[in-house]
């Protein structure tokens, strides 16, 4: 198991014992409660001004030649009721199930250890990073966002060619010669109260990579973070982002995920639609928000697509939400 912040930490936990499961939504619900947070007590790390006034900024960027795209994220927090050992994982994942449906959900609990710090996270990802099935490796970039019946704008199919066109360049990285394709592109994916722009860039990983102790190394150095949360270049992105964004974003926009080197199989999901929880901070609950900006961003616009990214979920982990 893999979680990887946007900054660059990664922790890994090996497991001697692992089984098969059916998804969280097909299983049977625990019936355990979730006692979120009240929904008046959400707090962004970016008023509403604030976010407006970046998004200018990064449009002088653009104007400027400095970047093409920035993805400009905030993070929502709330203090959890008091719970010991902490708030449960497994209630709110079920929740999230039945109200938000995710081809990459996860839930991660770890306690600490002596040679790792732990871990909670419950994820609601609807977007690969990065999957791996023998030789050949795949990652479906999301770029563009409106709300069902809503139509996409030029901006959005813009935003989905430049960072499609990245990933097909850091893929290059590691694949063999003439092996980057895109088999999707520019589709329309449906999910709750949203839908999304994808595109799918597929390639066979260089021989003396796949499946050595070096591969991962290589392809993470090569890939990460995920170009569809940062931007284009990717360097001129992450240092606007550094200056813009007031608190680190931590597993939000990283990766999370499993390899399996047995099969030679691995998926690592974009930390995107993600909550995650630390003692360490006096128990809040946290959650990240974005949206991708380039020279046609309307900053308000901008706003609204990371409210809309975040209604449904906060409202299902939030205690007045009586059912999803």
């Amino acid at each position: 198991m893999v979680v990887a912040t946007f900054e660059g930490r990664l922790d890994a936990w090996r497991f001697a014992h692992v089984e098969r499961a059916a998804p969280p939504a097909a299983q049977m619900p625990s019936g355990r409660p979730w006692n979120g947070p009240a929904r008046d007590r959400w707090r962004s790390s970016l008023s509403v001004d604030e976010y407006c006034d970046g998004v200018e900024a990064i449009r002088r960027d653009v104007r400027e030649g400095t970047v093409y795209q920035v993805n400009l994220c905030r993070t929502l927090t709330a203090p959890m009721p008091s719970l010991r050992p902490g708030p449960d994982a497994v209630a709110l994942s079920e929740r999230l199930a039945r109200g938000n449906p995710a081809h990459h959900a996860a839930r991660i609990v770890i306690g600490d250890s002596e040679r790792a710090p732990g871990v909670w996270i419950v994820s609601a990802s609807p977007e690969l990073f990065l999957s791996v099935s023998g030789s050949t490796i795949r990652s479906s970039p999301i770029k563009g966002t409106a709300a069902p019946g809503d139509p996409m704008l030029p901006k959005d199919e813009a935003e989905n060619v430049m960072i499609t066109d990245l990933i097909r360049n850091d893929l290059s990285h590691v694949a063999v010669a003439g092996t980057v394709s895109v088999p999707e592109f520019l589709s329309l994916h449906e999910l709750p109260g949203l839908v999304h722009l994808q595109s799918t860039v597929s390639a066979t990983l260089l021989p003396e990579l796949a499946w050595t102790p070096q591969m991962w190394p290589d392809v993470l150095s090569a890939t990460f973070p995920p170009g569809s949360v940062s931007g284009a270049p990717k360097s001129s992105a992450l240092d606007i982002i550094r200056r813009r964004e007031s608190e680190a974003r931590g597993p939000y926009c990283g990766g999370i995920g499993w390899i399996d080197a047995d099969s030679r199989t691995a998926e690592l999901a974009v930390g995107i639609r993600t909550f995650w929880w630390t003692p360490d901070d006096g128990g809040t609950l946290h959650f990240g928000t974005g949206a991708g900006i380039t020279w046609g961003s309307d900053p308000r616009g901008e706003w609204r697509e990371t409210e809309l990214k975040a209604q449904r979920l906060i409202g299902l982990a939030s205690a007045d939400t009586i059912s999803p």
